[in-house]
């Protein structure tokens, strides 16, 4: 059971600027940075083999300290001097043909080096600067998008939902506490807000005050309550759907402002009760869930040759499920349908193979 004793001074407060101790993560590109660095590396070694190669088919116009032939390693070692820009000299070019193709080959191979050096030691030491500045443009651009509280089973499923219905990732944050669930969403291309989404300021980083739409998928109902009454307060505009484990506690939420809630404990026990006496009927139920295949309930504005007609009059071949009139749901055979209004909008059963 939910305490009711909720500890309202943690929530009345204003939206709280987004401060860096709360730790946003964005999502990185594949290449890690040790894979950045390993490839640069790997440029540069290929820049020593290059002049290495290059001194030893030309090894006749090049002489020692002793005024020797230049062998194999010799040309390395040449190679390894003259491109980290070393140059003790003991190996030098003596035909015009070999300072040639020094001038043309080698020193360019320098500077390539040099560039690889100092751009990767650039980066290393840049690597938070950048990162704050993706911070600050990525609050700055970040508007009516989903705020995700939890990403367990149901904040996943929640957001390949939204995924498969056209939403951008990137209008897609989640909040966590846990490392591991946090690293999950990220490799599905998330931003996430590390901290506990009951608290005022871990919903600020996440942008509460322009999300519109927050998702309380948390594990516990007394948390859940707190987070939705935090996040009502903190955004009046934003349409709250949570998740709640008791079907006792679903008040709690819709009174701490929660548009709709969701009773995960007794939705499941419906299924299972179904499923011993028509197996057939979760089947379908589990279609209609499945987004992009089966059956999928789609949603549209009437039209406005459908405007005073009824449901049974319009000859749709997708069947009408529902009304939504001014945010309420009316079914196909409410009476009050029997004239359909302008702004009315219709949910209908349509088959992925005819969409």
């Amino acid at each position: 059971m939910v305490d009711r004793r909720l500890p309202r001074d943690a929530i009345l407060a204003p939206v709280p600027a987004p401060r860096d101790n709360v730790p946003v993560e964005l999502p990185q590109p594949p290449e890690s940075p040790l894979g950045k660095i390993a490839r640069r590396v790997a440029f540069a070694l290929g820049l020593i083999v290059f002049v290495a190669l290059v001194a030893y088919v030309d090894r006749d116009g090049y002489v020692d300290a002793d005024g020797g032939s230049v062998s194999l390693l010799d040309a390395f070692y040449y190679s390894s001097v003259s491109v980290t820009t070393t140059g003790y000299g003991d190996i030098r070019p003596e035909s015009a043909e070999a300072r040639l193709v020094s001038t043309v080959l080698v020193t360019p191979a320098r500077v390539l080096f040099l560039i690889v050096l100092v751009g990767t030691t650039l980066e290393v030491l840049a690597e938070r600067t950048r990162e704050t500045f993706r911070r600050t443009r990525w609050r700055r651009r970040l508007h009516d998008h989903v705020i995700i509280c939890g990403f367990g089973t149901k904040g996943a499923s929640a957001a390949r939902v939204l995924v498969d219905r056209g939403r951008a990732r990137e209008r897609i944050v989640v909040i966590d506490s846990r490392p591991e669930a946090r690293e999950l969403a990220s490799e599905h291309g998330f931003a996430t807000v590390s901290g506990s989404a009951e608290r005022a300021e871990t919903l600020a980083a996440a942008g509460i005050d322009t999300a519109r739409e927050v998702i309380v998928a948390v594990d516990r109902d007394d948390t859940a309550v707190l987070t939705t009454l935090t996040a009502r307060e903190l955004n009046s505009r934003s349409r709250i759907v949570a998740a709640v484990r008791e079907e006792e506690n679903s008040h709690l939420l819709r009174q701490s402002g929660a548009d709709s809630v969701i009773v995960s404990s007794s939705a499941a026990g419906r299924l299972m009760g179904f499923a011993t006496q028509s197996p057939q009927v979760v089947e379908a139920l589990e279609d209609l869930l499945s987004v992009g295949q089966g059956l999928d309930i789609v949603e549209r504005d009437v039209e406005p040759g459908e405007v005073g007609k009824p449901l049974t009059g319009l000859g749709l071949s997708d069947p009408v499920i529902a009304v939504v009139r001014e945010g309420r749901l009316m079914r196909f055979d409410d009476p009050r349908t029997t004239a359909l209004e302008a702004g009315d909008r219709l949910m209908q059963l349509r088959s992925v193979a005819d969409a």
